[in-house]
């Protein structure tokens, strides 16, 4: 499995890892965009976010961290894709964990209120769900849904 690293043009939070995103300013990410650098992009409040074409190593699976615009655009370019949707158990959940990780009030209201929509509209891209309640068991389900989708790609 290969983890695809995303770009942003939104800053670093309080001790986010320098690898979480390659942190890019606007202007780079719009040459990007404008050079067809991007499996898919979209536009979240003020800022831009972004996977680049991926070039895994030899016979790596691609995993890309997306959100379901995201999903979108790769199920339009990627027919066949495998979409995982990843939900927290509760909103009460989501709340926390995004104001854990450092988001403003702002930002979190509006993950939360988009969540309903794009549960809806993950559904209807095919995408199998998957609630992270548990870090270890919602790993060990995800990597169970892989193994079964690689065995039924290669009938």
């Amino acid at each position: 499995m290969w983890l695809s690293r995303s770009w942003t043009t939104r800053p670093r939070r309080p001790n986010e890892s320098e690898c979480a995103y390659t942190f890019v300013g606007r202007e780079e990410f719009e040459t990007a965009v404008e050079s067809g650098g991007f499996l898919e992009w979209t536009r979240f409040g003020e800022h831009l976010y972004g996977t680049p074409l991926p070039r895994p190593p030899e016979g790596k699976d691609v995993l890309l961290e997306i959100n379901v615009e995201g999903a979108r655009q790769v199920r339009a370019r990627l027919p066949d894709a495998l979409l995982l949707f990843l939900d927290a158990p509760s909103e009460s959940d989501q709340t926390l964990r995004l104001r854990t990780r450092g988001d403003s009030e702002e930002h979190v209201m509006a993950r939360v209120a988009l969540s309903p929509d794009e549960r809806v509209s993950a559904s209807s891209l095919g995408a199998i769900m998957v609630v992270n309640e548990e870090l270890e068991a919602t790993v060990g389900a995800m990597a169970r849904i892989i193994e079964e989708w690689r065995r039924k790609s290669q009938v």
